[in-house]
């Protein structure tokens, strides 16, 4: 997303304000608050593409989701090897 920028009033909580703040330190608060704002869009994008995946394909199976994560797993190098081997 990008264009210009549109000014808005928030409120949020006082702890959180200070979490956020003391998080940043001297960086712009309204820049770390768009990021936050456009991760949850890619999110509540990524819920309805699911939501019509589901509705047209019938719910995700978990077994199988996590079979494929398994097999992904073990493809990857394991950490601390160079990724290379001698010939």
């Amino acid at each position: 997303m990008s264009g210009g920028t549109r000014k808005f009033s928030v409120t949020i909580p006082e702890d959180l304000a200070a979490v956020v703040q003391a998080r940043i330190g001297k960086a712009s608060f309204s820049a770390y608050v768009s990021e936050a704002l456009s991760r949850q869009v890619e999110r509540d994008n990524l819920r309805e593409l699911i939501s019509a995946a589901e509705s047209q394909h019938g719910p995700v199976d978990r077994a199988g989701v996590e079979a494929k994560r398994a097999l992904l797993r073990s493809d990857l190098p394991e950490q601390g090897s160079a990724g290379t081997s001698a010939a």
